[in-house]
């Protein structure tokens, strides 16, 4: 990862930071006396928690998506480069592609649902 790409991604990182804690309104303080609000109320904000909280699981099984989706394309790039280079050994880095593979894609699909189930 080059400095520029790695600067980018830390910009983009805090600017969703900036927008998820901006999006959500400010905290309920409630009069003594009074009925509390529901969790999902609009009191001025951009956003209702309710939504924010989607929004946030949304985000976070997208990113898991593009990280696993990157790394696999990533390890099937090397493996090509590796066989080219060395066409003897082709049968163990295959097996070794399809076992890391495997094992990213796996990770992968327990973030994506870890993020939907956050999003319930």
């Amino acid at each position: 990862m080059s400095k520029r790409t790695a600067k980018l991604a830390l910009m983009m990182i805090a600017f969703g930071f900036v927008l998820m804690f901006a999006a959500v309104g400010p905290v309920h303080a409630q009069a003594a006396g009074t009925a509390a609000a529901p969790a999902t109320s609009h009191d001025g904000g951009l956003m209702t928690t309710d939504g924010a909280r989607k929004l946030g699981g949304s985000i976070g099984a997208g990113l898991a998506l593009l990280g696993g989706g990157l790394g696999i394309g990533r390890i099937g790039g090397s493996a090509v480069e590796s066989i080219a280079r060395q066409p003897e050994a082709a049968g163990q880095i295959s097996t070794a592609m399809i076992i890391t593979a495997a094992l990213i894609e796996g990770a992968m699909l327990f973030a994506v649902v870890v993020g939907l189930l956050a999003s319930l």
